[in-house]
């Protein structure tokens, strides 16, 4: 019996092919392979995906200033609040909630819109956006935070926000209250 063994050693180290590819070790060759290709692929298209919608590079960087509410007059409290947001990074945000803890009431976004007339009314927004490389300048003619005043408030007061942003998070700022009038109370 050892013999035989030896002689089918002999046989196989002298076979010039030892190793013959045959159908099951093809398939499981390729099978082998494409687990690495498929991974990669899908990889490559979830960064392609990632740098269309605008993920790649710097993300938004919001900055925001130039926050004034109006003094409400005559017997109502409801009033506006205006502020200057500027993005200098590189990918889109939007303003998507406001709010107040100096505040009597719901804050809410808002446009104003003029018809024909003279007559003018305002919409509620769910949201503004806030261009890469650009900014929001709200104005008591166009988008602005309503809210309902302090009992107390004054000319020259602080009035604490948070403005919501859905990629940058909270930024937190002061508003002064101002007069309607006041030349200095457009941001």
């Amino acid at each position: 019996m050892t013999r035989t063994t030896d002689q089918q050693t002999t046989r196989r180290t002298t076979d010039p092919y030892p190793w013959r590819p045959t159908r099951r070790r093809l398939t499981d060759t390729l099978l082998t392979a494409l687990a690495p290709v498929a991974a990669c692929s899908v990889a490559l298209g979830a960064l392609s995906t990632w740098v269309a919608v605008g993920r790649a590079g710097d993300p938004a960087r919001i900055e925001v200033t130039a926050g004034r509410v109006f003094l409400p007059y005559g017997d109502t409290r409801d009033t506006a609040a205006f502020f200057r947001i500027t993005n200098s990074g590189d990918a889109d945000d939007r303003l998507v909630r406001v709010s107040s803890p100096g505040v009597g009431g719901e804050v809410t976004l808002g446009r104003h819109r003029t018809m024909g007339g003279g007559a003018a009314y305002r919409d509620e927004v769910d949201s503004a956006a806030v261009p890469a490389h650009g900014g929001l300048s709200m104005s008591p003619h166009g988008l602005d935070v309503i809210l309902r005043a302090g009992a107390r408030w004054e000319l020259g007061d602080p009035v604490p926000f948070t403005l919501h942003f859905r990629r940058s998070g909270p930024v937190t700022v002061e508003a002064v209250v101002v007069s309607p009038g006041d030349v200095r109370a457009s941001p």
